[in-house]
């Protein structure tokens, strides 16, 4: 039995699609974290940092989206090539994602909604998110996803902060924002695959 703790989030969005994409038969339970659900000793208890998303997988407790989209790439042999440099290539785009685009997107949102406005924080995330866009338009001109030709737990990493956040940069910065005519077609192509389809709407019910 797998259960999914989450909420629709970018982060809380990426092991639903990858559980899709496997094709695996999960629960969902919602964790609001408007109403600080993820404080909650039960959820703690599978979370101790008290984020979203958190899994359990029979006996196996993890949270962190990045550990666990491994743990399932490699229980069930997709999505993570198993040696060489494609694997590397998957997990160094998974790893770039976990440490750089999510968080950079995730706190220029945060500052940018403030009442209490702090331009030099603001400046400084739009600046650091618009270059990480600016990286990943130069890799996905080269290569048909993150890793290269195929569709790995990197482009499932990264696919809801950049469909979300270009969305929410274009609207707040026109004319700061690049075209990312690549980063864009990657959008359309993973937004397409009726797996994310069906995690997306299953998060929203």
């Amino acid at each position: 039995m797998i259960t999914l703790h989450t909420w629709n989030t970018p982060n809380g969005q990426k092991p639903a699609i990858m559980l899709e994409e496997l094709g695996l038969t999960y629960d969902v339970v919602m964790v609001d974290i408007g109403r600080g659900e993820q404080h909650e000793a039960d959820f703690r208890a599978i979370s101790p940092n008290g984020k979203i998303p958190a899994l359990v997988d029979g006996d196996t407790t993890m949270f962190e989206s990045g550990a666990i989209l491994m743990h399932l790439a490699e229980k069930h042999g997709r999505f993570l090539p198993a040696e060489g440099q494609a694997r590397t290539d998957a997990l160094v785009w998974t790893f770039w994602q976990v440490g750089g685009l999510g968080p950079m997107i995730g706190q220029w949102g945060h500052f940018s909604r403030l009442e209490e406005k702090h331009p030099y924080a603001i400046e400084r995330y739009l600046a650091e998110s618009i270059r990480l866009l600016e990286v990943m338009e130069e890799r996905l001109s080269k290569n048909a996803y993150l890793a290269g030709e195929d569709y790995t737990i990197a482009d499932m990493m990264s696919f809801p902060w950049v469909k979300g956040g270009y969305k929410f940069l274009s609207n707040a910065s026109p004319d700061r924002l690049p075209p990312l005519k690549a980063v864009r077609a990657w959008v359309d192509t993973i937004d397409a695959r009726p797996a994310v389809q069906t995690a997306l709407a299953r998060l929203k019910s």
